[in-house]
């Protein structure tokens, strides 16, 4: 088990929850604080595979990630909104004509759901959350 390089992942995955928060508190633009939660989530379920020395998908796609580690940590309840969090790095990654931002209401579901996702990882790994928020 690779303890080391999956809190390399948490740390990361850290990195894009927290600003995330600070963008939402300070009203930022709703299209980057929903980019900046995809990261966090797909970093956060990538450090199952880190720690058990796997080979790292260079994939996007949360619903195809979460079915790598799902032996891990039971996420079957949040399907659809690991799909909309991944249409959110899909659409909101780049410009396109007329599309409505997503709704501050929306990021709050996936802001508490991505510190749902990041806190129980760390527990599961039995990986200290307060040393992954360290810089």
């Amino acid at each position: 088990m690779n303890k080391a390089s999956a809190s390399e992942w948490l740390k990361k995955s850290w990195h894009n929850l927290s600003g995330a928060k600070l963008f939402y508190e300070v009203n930022h633009y709703t299209d980057v604080i929903a980019v900046e939660l995809h990261y966090s989530i797909e970093k956060s379920l990538k450090s199952f595979l880190a720690y058990e020395n796997k080979k790292i998908p260079k994939t996007h796609d949360l619903y195809d990630i979460y079915l790598l580690v799902s032996s891990h940590i039971d996420l079957s309840d949040s399907l659809d909104l690991l799909d909309q969090i991944t249409k959110y790095h899909i659409e909101e990654s780049y410009p396109a004509f007329d599309r409505e931002m997503p709704s501050k209401d929306d990021m709050k579901i996936v802001l508490n759901f991505a510190f749902e996702v990041f806190e129980k990882v760390c527990s599961i790994l039995d990986i200290d959350k307060e040393e992954m928020k360290k810089c």
